[in-house]
């Protein structure tokens, strides 16, 4: 195609040129009137086909595309093309969103796609029934309109989408709702609600069947080693070479009431509804008695330190975070061989407060770090059965740090040791003038 700027310098060239001839043979002035004519007549022509091209693109249609005549002719033919390349892109657009859509609506989970400003553009038959919605009423309605739950509305106001929430319906209290904000494409967003009331209910006759057992067996337990601690200070009732099994059972029967204590202590956990207490605690005075813990359970076989900063508080519930920190500190002195170091710091890490155990034990591969806060997870077993650990420790840690907004932060290496950090957020800690602890 011939460039259309090339074709109006040679028609202005051609133009000049017969205008030169003509004022040769007659005069300048019919020159210029046959050059004024012939601008006009140029220009009226251009004029007509914008006035066809603008009337064409307020209903554009192929079937009524214009013809053009001169550089028109492939104005015109440019447009067609590039107007049937378009209609073809918008065919197959709508292909691939209408079977998006019908893939989206034989998903047994409910999905709603929302704009930018967070309003709805589709959902599915499923989002429908979970959520109340109508689609042909909904559409282009904000979402926070039709779900109306407080819950809801801060994990969409807060823009943390890392993490499902869980809701009652509104619609029917007996089920449970997971929903889940994926954003994507340009400030899009896509609502994932699944229905969980079977699982919710799995999960709390699991949570029941482990507190109900656990209390059952506390009791027979505390007989069966009450009367093995009795025939043990029974001095020459006890046959000799029985006092090994008896010693034996007793060990025995403590690892069972210790892992007892720790299932009922992850049920009250896991069961609670409530929000821990909110009480100001001294953290240098609480690890204080934590370090005690640790230097009767050590029996010198390690070297112990602490650090804390006692003007650096914490509010929370004093018997939880007791626990938490007397886990984390007992599972060093356990898996750290004799004559090793565990060092204990409490100190602020730049605006939240941070509570680390250091050793220099085993150590762990990275492979096993993911999975410790999982329930009865042990990376060596046989070694767990020797220090009598039960596998829980690291799970109640956890449970006890979520509920007082922390996290539980794993660093470690084979053969070097490891720090297990648990990091409060700055809303929980408070800071004293005076220090109270030296």
């Amino acid at each position: 195609m011939q460039d259309i700027r090339w074709r109006a310098f040679w028609f202005a060239l051609s133009l000049v040129f017969v205008c030169l001839i003509t004022w040769a043979i007659t005069n300048a002035v019919t020159a210029m009137l046959l050059f004024g004519l012939a601008v006009i007549a140029y220009l009226a022509g251009h004029l007509y086909w914008l006035h066809k091209l603008l009337l064409w693109f307020r209903h554009p249609d192929l079937s009524t595309m214009p013809l053009g005549k001169g550089i028109w002719e492939e104005v015109f033919a440019a447009i067609y093309h590039q107007q049937r390349r378009y209609s073809r892109s918008q065919t197959q657009l709508s292909s691939a969103l209408d079977r998006f859509r019908h893939a989206a609506s034989a998903l047994p989970d409910g999905v709603v796609l929302l704009d930018g400003s967070d309003k709805i553009e589709w959902c599915n038959t499923t989002a429908e029934s979970q959520l109340g919605l109508t689609l042909s009423q909904d559409h282009g309605q904000p979402i926070s309109y039709l779900v109306r739950h407080t819950d809801f509305i801060h994990y969409l106001s807060d823009q943390d989408y890392s993490e499902p929430i869980k809701l009652k319906s509104w619609r029917n209290p007996e089920i449970t709702l997971e929903l889940q904000l994926v954003p994507f494409g340009t400030n899009q967003k896509l609502l994932i609600c699944r229905d969980i009331s079977q699982l919710e209910k799995l999960e709390h006759m699991r949570r029941d069947f482990i507190a109900n057992v656990s209390h059952e067996l506390r009791t027979p337990l505390t007989v069966v080693g009450g009367f093995l601690e009795t025939l043990m200070d029974m001095e020459g009732k006890l046959p000799g070479e029985f006092r090994n099994y008896f010693n034996l059972m007793q060990e025995q029967t403590a690892r069972m009431r210790h892992l007892v204590e720790d299932l009922l202590t992850l049920s009250q956990l896991e069961n609670s509804q409530t929000v821990p207490q909110e009480i100001e605690i001294e953290v240098a005075g609480l690890l204080t008695t934590v370090m005690n813990e640790a230097h009767s359970l050590s029996n010198g076989r390690h070297r112990l330190s602490l650090e804390a900063d006692p003007g650096l508080c914490l509010t929370g519930s004093p018997d939880e975070l007791h626990s938490a920190f007397g886990n984390l500190v007992s599972n060093a002195i356990r898996y750290t061989p004799e004559g090793g170091e565990i060092a204990i710091t409490w100190q602020k890490r730049g605006q939240e407060g941070a509570f680390s155990v250091r050793d220099t034990g085993i150590g762990i591969e990275q492979q096993h770090v993911d999975r410790l806060t999982e329930r009865f997870y042990r990376v060596d077993r046989s070694r767990s059965r020797e220090t009598g650990g039960t596998g829980l420790g690291l799970s109640i840690v956890k449970h006890i740090l979520t509920r007082h907004q922390a996290r539980l932060e794993i660093q470690s290496e084979p053969g070097k040791g490891s720090t297990f950090t648990a990091v409060f957020p700055k809303a929980r800690l408070v800071h004293k003038q005076t220090a109270l602890f030296q």
